[in-house]
């Protein structure tokens, strides 16, 4: 059986932040592959270099060295523009912190990315609809952020992410604010998504619990990667 089309290929790469004796080398010689329809977890030690491949990743920040394919594409020297148009058409992405607009409702908020793209209206509401019906938010949709749990609030950011039917969701720590069990519901939905629908998921965690969800788990230590195993 042939092997998936790769979504993802880092070779080489670096990031070196400041000069001189001040130097640090953030990521130093990662070689990496994520094909479609992967799930992998990013773990490791504060200062490991998983935010910073994870930035990389989602073309926030370019490598020093090395290189950057998406999808084929060499990522990693596209310019400000393209990057931004990559992010925009190709990524979806899920934080920590919610990043919701305080006061506008969920599915206004789930538009956003619709609206950054020059969707028309009825195109963003019928798909923002859509996306919070998926991820069990019916009869939420009016609601503004403060109205909703924490768990809820990740579940608009989540909808938010798969909006664009992104090709690659990043999920930065996204229940380092949530509770045990609300913690588990939302890695469920996720796992759910990625089984049903096929969605390529890298995660960034520290929480080994969170992973496990995962079907890969990439331990970096050093800026480098230690370990690459199937969980």
């Amino acid at each position: 059986m042939p092997a998936a089309p790769a979504r993802i290929e880092l070779s080489g790469v670096t990031k070196v932040y400041g000069a001189g004796a001040g130097a640090v080398r953030a990521l130093d010689g990662v070689d990496l592959r994520i094909a479609e329809g992967e799930f992998v977890a990013i773990m490791g030690p504060s200062g490991s270099g998983k935010s910073t491949v994870m930035n990389i990743l989602g073309c926030l920040d370019v490598p020093s060295g090395g290189d950057y394919r998406f999808e084929g594409v060499e990522a990693g020297r596209l310019g400000r523009r393209e990057r931004t148009l990559l992010r925009r058409h190709y990524l979806g992405f899920v934080f920590q912190g919610f990043n919701l607009l305080a006061r506008t409702s969920a599915v206004d908020n789930v538009e956003l990315p619709l609206t950054y793209r020059g969707a028309p209206p009825e195109e963003r509401r019928a798909r923002a609809l859509r996306a919070l019906a998926l991820v069990g938010l019916e009869g939420r949709e009016s609601h503004a952020p403060s109205e909703l749990s924490g768990g809820q609030q990740q579940r608009v950011a989540i909808a938010r992410a798969l909006v664009t039917q992104p090709a690659v969701l990043l999920a930065d720590e996204p229940t380092g604010n949530l509770d045990t069990r609300t913690s588990r519901e939302i890695m469920e939905l996720v796992a759910r998504l990625h089984r049903d629908r096929g969605i390529t998921v890298v995660m960034v965690t520290h929480e080994s619990d969170v992973a496990a969800f995962a079907r890969r788990v990439v331990r970096f230590v050093d800026g480098r990667i230690d370990s690459d195993t199937a969980s």
